[in-house]
């Protein structure tokens, strides 16, 4: 049987995305540019750039559930980027990662084109090894 949980802490699941990075989704368009990036407004989880150098990416990770509050945190994180960051040319965009999305985060992000939603799963099973020799 597979059952599929979350991370227990968010810096595990932090981890384990920039570990493995290049094997998401984000990853196939995607850089990471630096983990834990340090602003005048907080500390982001993951800014990535696009391979194409035309877009960066403020990706905030929440071990469970997505709540609406973090449309203020996103939102505000991405104008840093675009303000201090990014130049005129390039755009910028948000993602959530996490486990459950909220019913008015769902309507919050339906307003708000440049920030995405993706759900992760862990997968875990257990298979047994013939050990006859």
């Amino acid at each position: 049987p597979t059952s599929s949980q979350s991370f227990v802490i968010e810096k595990h699941l932090e981890e384990y995305i920039v570990k493995n990075f290049s094997n998401t989704k984000l990853g196939q368009n995607y850089h990471i540019v630096k983990q834990q990036y340090q602003t005048e407004v907080g500390r982001l989880d993951i800014l990535a750039i696009k391979k194409d150098k035309s877009e960066y990416l403020v990706i905030e990770l929440k071990r469970d559930l997505a709540l609406s509050d973090v449309v203020s945190q996103i939102t505000t994180y991405m104008g840093y980027i675009r303000k201090r960051v990014a130049s005129s040319k390039q755009k910028v965009k948000g993602c959530i990662v996490a486990t459950k999305i909220d019913k008015k985060l769902k309507y919050a992000l339906s307003e708000i084109p440049d920030v995405d939603f993706y759900q992760y799963e862990i997968n875990f099973s257990l298979k047994k090894i013939d050990i006859n020799i």
